[in-house]
């Protein structure tokens, strides 16, 4: 079963089940300061999962593009994806356990047609802070899953909850018998030896925690996700995702093309110009900071592992439009934006290879330096470096050594890299440790604040003006906007004074549900219109702005404070960026 059939078999089966299909958000999240892209199909719900009313009701269904940033140096093996498909259905406030089991046990045996002893699960089991989940174990039995295979574990497998505080609950897990042998008589479901793969979790948003202890909630909500891909792999009987249909025909045209055959390499290039595909469709593009440098190191580690592999790198366009073409089905947006992701992979291309130019000059200078001292060995800390300020790879690093009759230090670079791992992995954990809990007060004011500025900026810069972006925390908001030129200090106070202006006069905040269709008449702005459905929320401040957003808002701007721009620079090409604080 091909992947988009998997994902049309979801959509309508939970449309028959009273469910709303709403589009996937881009994977560059709006006014999310806790991470880079949307890393799950919950991130853009957040508003709605914490209370606020959904203008298509309270049982939604979607697919969401996801990419995540932990794992980007484990692409290569088998199994390791950054960007990946995420089925999702959730009840905001409607149905619970019972229900939500059923129709997932229903559609994994009726419309996908896996057998019922394929399916093992796993349930909470309790401890100091909250009881076993008696209710999830016993809905398992009455769905069909017998005693053996239902598994009891801690808050480490089964319990979620993003971050420190917030919405949090017991969750259940869903996995796939692959039929391999057990690796000891204890494996289980929580084993990696691969006999189990999760293929779906059903988080049951039931408690609230904060630094006192676990409370209930008020709302009972149901969070799921089920991973397109690794669903794929299994149906279709492949042992990686690498050998299903959104990647098969990129993989056979690198190894027609390749001089050597290094099968981790053409996982990589095959898994991080998907990634950077959708970035790039999104939005997103190559620069030194945030979101920006995650692409950049995807496309750059691409590169290298094109010359790894011996691929003329002249056939990189016609690499990049297999890959657009296996993708087109999912989603056909990619063949209109086709030739500006070409020319945007192809230009970081090409400054990436003028940087290795520039790294090998160095090497150089570093060589003769060595060589100079009467020294045999590159030490760990330049090896590093040549690869985190040029992308040399140790290998490039050693061969370069070889050529020039050095080695490399090649154990204590390894710890270096161990360490630098563990750096990005905890940087991109504290991306997301606001999570849910992260929508205080504070957020809200900022949040407000955005529509204040950008229509300050319409009126002091001109029409042309939209939002490109925003990031807000407890501290400061960041706004990003279309606009060629740097502004000049007058510009910079107009634009303060007029957004103080708006908050003196203490508008009315409304939130107004309508159709999308009559939203777009009355002039309501969106920065990316596809992701909303048929039923839409904007927010009207006087005759001032009118935007569709998802809040979450102030009842009036007089509650802001005082508007002040800290700092306005670029952001990328055509794209300025403001910092300001509220006072």
């Amino acid at each position: 079963m091909k992947a988009i059939e998997i994902r049309n078999k979801y959509l309508n089966f939970f449309k028959q089940k009273g469910h709303k299909v709403i589009p996937s958000s881009p994977l560059i999240p709006e006014n999310d300061p806790s991470v880079l892209f949307n890393t799950a199909g919950m991130q853009p719900l957040v508003p709605y999962l914490l209370g606020e009313k959904h203008p298509e009701g309270t049982r939604l269904t979607d697919y969401q593009k996801c990419l995540r940033t932990t794992d980007i140096d484990e692409v290569g093996d088998n199994r390791h994806l950054t960007y990946f498909e995420m089925l999702g259905n959730w009840s905001l406030g409607d149905y619970f356990k019972e229900e939500s089991i059923a129709m997932s046990y229903e559609f994994l045996t009726k419309e996908l047609g896996i057998p019922n002893e394929k399916i093992s699960v796993t349930c909470f089991a309790g401890d100091k802070d909250c009881q076993r989940d008696d209710e999830t174990y016993e809905c398992w039995k009455k769905a069909g899953i017998p005693e053996e295979r239902i598994y009891l574990f801690g808050k480490e497998e089964n319990w979620w909850i993003a971050g420190e505080e917030g919405p949090c609950g017991p969750d259940t897990e869903m996995f796939y018998d692959t039929g391999k042998p057990k690796c000891s008589p204890e494996c289980n479901p929580s084993c990696d030896c691969g006999k189990y793969v999760e293929i779906w979790n059903n988080v049951f948003m039931s408690f609230y925690k904060d630094k006192n202890g676990y409370t209930k909630l008020k709302q009972h909500n149901v969070d799921t996700g089920l991973g397109l891909e690794r669903m794929a792999m299994l149906l279709q009987g492949k042992q990686t995702p690498f050998e299903i249909e959104l990647f098969a025909p990129v993989m056979e045209k690198l190894e027609e093309l390749q001089k050597k055959d290094i099968i981790e390499s053409r996982r990589i290039v095959a898994e991080h110009l998907r990634a950077s595909i959708m970035i790039i469709n999104d939005g997103g593009r190559p620069s030194n900071v945030d979101r920006g440098y995650i692409l950049r190191r995807l496309l750059r580690r691409m590169t290298r592992h094109l010359n790894k592999l011996g691929i003329d790198l002249s056939k990189l366009p016609a690499i990049i439009s297999i890959s657009i073409n296996s993708l087109n089905e999912m989603y056909p947006e990619l063949e209109e934006n086709k030739e500006i992701i070409t020319n945007v992979i192809i230009d970081e291309k090409d400054k990436f290879i003028r940087t290795l130019q520039k790294g090998e000059k160095e090497f150089e200078k570093v060589a003769n330096k060595i060589k100079n001292n009467n020294e045999k060995v590159v030490d760990a800390q330049t090896v590093f470096n040549l690869y985190e300020t040029y992308g040399f790879p140790p290998e490039m690093t050693e061969e370069l050594a070889k050529e020039n009759g050095l080695s490399i230090d090649m154990k204590n670079y390894e710890k270096l890299f161990e360490e630098h791992q563990a750096k990005s992995r905890s940087g991109s954990e504290a991306k997301f440790k606001g999570g849910l809990a992260s929508t205080g007060e504070k957020e809200t004011k900022y949040h407000t604040a955005t529509h204040l500025l950008n229509a300050a900026l319409k009126q002091v810069l001109g029409p042309h003006v939209h939002q490109k972006g925003s990031n807000i925390t407890e501290e400061r908001m960041r706004f990003d906007f279309s606009h060629g030129a740097k502004m000049t200090d007058e510009e910079k106070q107009k634009v303060e004074e007029l957004v103080n202006k708006y908050i003196q006069e203490d508008i009315e905040v409304e939130r107004i549900e309508m159709k999308k269709e009559d939203a777009l008449k009355m002039g309501a702005e969106a920065m990316f219109l596809d992701k909303y459905g048929e039923d839409v929320t904007i927010y009207k401040i006087g005759d001032i702005s009118l935007e569709f957003c998802g809040g979450p808002h102030v009842k009036r701007t007089g509650e802001l404070g005082k508007f002040k721009i800290k700092k306005e620079e670029a952001s990328s090409a055509g794209v300025r960026r403001i910092k300001a604080i509220l006072e």
